[in-house]
């Protein structure tokens, strides 16, 4: 079975375990992630858009978030 994870969004605190970036340089991926998607200054990023700009595994994220 496909391991879900709990939550959908991603936060920079995710991203800087994932990348091993600083806050601030997680911060402002998201930011650019947003830019790339034009999206507003409120919205969430999910997952699936964060591996999907980055290139990286579903499977592997999932592992640092849950």
């Amino acid at each position: 079975m496909k391991n879900i994870p709990k939550r959908v969004c991603i936060y920079p605190k995710d991203i800087q375990l994932i990348t091993g970036k600083s806050y601030r340089q997680s911060t402002r991926m998201l930011q650019q992630i947003r830019k790339e998607l034009k999206k507003e200054k409120e919205h969430l990023i999910t997952i699936v858009e964060f591996c999907k700009y980055t290139s990286i595994n579903e499977e592997h994220v999932s592992l640092f978030i849950n």
